[in-house]
C-alpha cells in the first residue's frame, strides 16, 4: 500500500517515473533530454545518501534532509533573529546539543568569543577553580558498587546509559547503545521493558531494570517469578539489577503497552501474551512497604548469587524515604545502590501534570538522600546514582558535589545516536530512527557508526570531567565538595551549594533531626 511506503521508496518510484518520462519525451523531442542534466545528479545524490552511514536524516530523507542542514548552516547572527537562539530550546538548548554532537563525532569541542550566558542573572552557577591545578593520572573514573552483603561487586564508570526500553527505542538504537557501552567500557540500563536480544547483541555491560510489570520475570498472572528471574539474571552481561519504584518524568504513574504494539517479538521479551494490552501498574505487587521491599531486595541478591541490587525512585514524600532509611539501619538490609531520578528527567510520553508538577528536582533530591544516608550511617554501604539532564563534565561534578557517586544520561546518549530533539518520541515517527518501531525509519540508523559516537561521547565527557576536576584542584571524586560550587541567588549575591542544600535551615526543610524511629 502507498501508506506503507517510506520517503525513500516514494522517491525511488518518483525518480524511475520521471526518468522514464524524460526518455519518452526526449524520444519525441530531443530538447527534453536536457532535463537529464538535473535529474541524473539528483539520482546520484539520492543513491549516495541512502548508502552512507553517517547521517540518519539523509538516509531516511535523502533529499529533503538537506533543508535541515541548510537551516543549521545559517549564520549565527541571522539565526539569532529568525530562528531558535543558542540558549533557547527546551528541554536542551542548541549549545547543549551541539557539545554532545561534537564530542560524539570527536570534532572541535571549543566555543569562540567567550561566555554567552548572563553571569549576573539569578540562577547562574559556577565552580571555584584552584590557583594551583592538580594532575589526575588516570584517564578513567570508576566506582565500585557493592555493599557488605554483595558477593559480585561491579566496577562501574561514573557515567552510563540511563534506562530506555526496547519498544520505546528501536532495535537498531538499542543495539548501538549496548555496542557503544562495550566499546567505551561503561554500563547500559535496559529500562523496564526487559533484557532484549538487542541488548545482548551489542555486548555491553547491562543494568537490568525491573519495573512494576516484572517484564522478563513475570508469571502468567503478572506476578514476579523467581524461576524466570533466576534464569535471566544469570546472564554474564547483566552486572547489576535495578528495581524501579518511580521515575522523575512521571512518578507514581504506570504505563500501558497497547495490543497493537505487543508484537510476538516484544511479548517474548516481556514474558506476556502477544497482541494483548499489558498494563504496568503504578505500584509493585511483590512488596507493600519499606520492610517487605528490603526483603525483596535480599531475595533478588540471593537469587542472583550476590550481584548488586538497587532501587530507582523520584523523591516525593520525604517521610517515606526516612522510614526506609530507618528500616535499613534497624534490619541491616540495604540496597547496594539508590538511583535518584530528578523531576526534570525525560520520557517518551507522560501526562503533562506528572511531567511538570510531580516529584523533587534532582539537586534537592540528591542533597536530601545524602543527608538521610549520613544521618542513619548508611552512606558507606550504598552508592548513589544521579539521573536528570546530566550531559557535561560540569553537570557530573555538580551532581557529585551533592552526593552522587555515579551518573546516568538518557537524552545525552540519544543525542550521541543522532537525536535532533524533534519531540516526536511518542508518535512512532522519530525522523532519525531512534524512538520508533517503523522499519523504514530505524533502518536509517547505522549501528556501526553510531556505536562509535556513543563511545566517543562517553569518553570525551569523562575527559572533560577530569580536566575540570584538575582545574578546580579536585584530585579525586571524594574531594569534590558542595562549598566549591556556587549559584547566584539574586543581584550581587552568590551562595554555595553547601549553604543552599546542606544548611541547618534546609536540613530542617528536608526533615527534623529529632524524628523518632517508627518501626514495627
Amino acid at each position: 500500500m502507498l501508506t506503507k511506503l517510506s520517503v525513500r521508496q516514494l522517491l525511488a518510484v518518483a525518480f524511475a517515473a520521471l526518468f522514464a518520462l524524460v526518455l519518452f519525451l526526449g524520444y519525441q523531442q530531443p530538447a527534453y533530454l536536457w532535463l537529464l542534466v538535473l535529474l541524473v545528479p539528483l539520482q546520484v545524490v539520492y543513491w549516495h545518501n541512502i548508502r552512507q552511514p553517517k547521517h540518519s536524516i539523509l538516509r531516511n530523507y535523502p533529499l529533503l534532509g538537506y533543508f535541515r542542514y541548510l537551516l543549521e548552516s545559517i549564520r549565527p547572527e541571522l539565526r539569532q533573529y529568525f530562528f531558535e537562539s543558542d540558549l533557547d530550546g527546551k528541554p536542551f538548548n542548541r549549545r547543549q546539543r551541539s557539545i554532545v554532537y561534537q564530542r560524539a563525532k570527536n570534532v572541535r569541542q571549543t566555543v569562540p568569543f567567550g561566555m554567552q550566558t548572563d553571569s549576573q542573572a539569578t540562577g547562574f552557577e559556577w565552580i571555584a577553580h584552584a590557583m594551583f591545578p592538580v594532575h589526575i593520572p588516570s584517564d578513567d573514573l570508576r566506582v565500585k558498587v557493592g555493599s557488605s552483603r554483595c558477593q559480585q561487586p561491579y566496577d562501574c564508570s561514573i557515567y552510563n546509559i540511563s534506562a530506555m526500553s526496547y519498544g520505546s527505542l528501536s532495535k537498531t538504537a538499542v543495539t548501538a547503545l549496548s555496542a557503544g557501552a562495550k566499546l567505551g567500557g561503561f554500563a547500559h540500563n535496559t529500562g523496564e521493558g526487559g533484557v532484549s536480544p538487542f541488548h545482548i547483541q551489542g555486548g555491553g555491560d547491562l543494568i537490568w531494570q525491573i519495573g512494576t510489570g516484572y517484564f522478563g520475570c513475570r508469571d502468567s498472572q503478572g506476578n514476579f517469578s523467581e524461576k524466570l528471574y533466576e534464569e535471566q539474571v544469570s546472564h554474564p552481561n547483566i552486572k547489576m539489577v535495578e528495581i524501579k519504584l518511580s521515575q522523575g518524568a512521571k512518578p507514581g504513574h504506570g504505563g500501558i503497552l497497547p495490543a497493537a504494539k505487543n508484537t510476538p517479538e516484544i511479548a517474548a521479551i516481556r514474558k506476556v501474551e502477544p497482541h494483548t494490552t499489558v498494563a504496568s501498574p503504578p505500584g509493585h505487587s511483590a512488596f507493600k512497604d519499606q520492610f517487605t521491599m528490603l526483603l525483596f531486595i535480599e531475595k533478588l541478591r540471593i537469587l542472583s548469587k550476590g550481584k548488586p541490587i538497587g532501587i530507582k525512585l523520584c523523591i516525593g514524600n520525604e517521610l517515606e524515604f526516612e522510614r526506609l532509611c530507618q528500616e535499613m539501619m534497624h534490619n541491616q538490609i540495604f540496597p547496594d545502590f539508590i538511583t535518584v531520578d530528578g523531576a526534570e528527567g525525560g520520557t517518551g510520553a507522560a501526562p503533562l501534570e506528572f511531567t511538570d508538577s510531580l516529584g523533587m528536582p534532582l539537586y534537592d533530591a540528591l542533597a536530601f538522600v545524602q543527608t538521610m544516608l549520613e544521618k542513619y550511617k548508611l552512606r558507606d554501604e550504598i552508592k548513589v546514582i544521579a539521573a536528570g539532564k546530566i550531559i557535561t563534565g560540569v553537570d557530573i561534578i555538580k551532581a557529585v558535589s551533592l552526593g552522587a557517586d555515579i551518573c546516568y544520561s538518557a537524552r545525552g546518549m540519544m543525542f550521541a545516536l543522532g537525536c535532533i530533539q524533534a519531540l516526536q518520541c511518542d508518535s512512532g515517527r522519530c525522523p532519525v530512527g531512534i524512538a520508533t518501531q517503523d522499519e523504514n525509519l530505524y533502518k536509517g540508523l547505522d549501528m556501526a557508526d553510531k556505536r562509535v559516537r556513543v563511545a566517543n561521547f562517553h569518553g570525551n565527557t569523562i575527559k572533560s570531567t577530569i580536566e575540570v576536576m584538575e582545574a578546580c584542584g579536585f584530585d579525586s571524586l571524594d574531594s569534590i565538595t558542595p562549598d566549591k560550587v556556587f549559584r547566584r541567588v539574586d543581584s550581587g549575591r552568590t551562595v554555595s551549594f553547601k549553604d543552599i542544600y546542606f544548611s541547618e535551615t534546609n536540613a530542617g526543610n528536608v526533615l527534623n533531626a529529632n524524628h523518632k524511629l517508627i518501626l514495627n
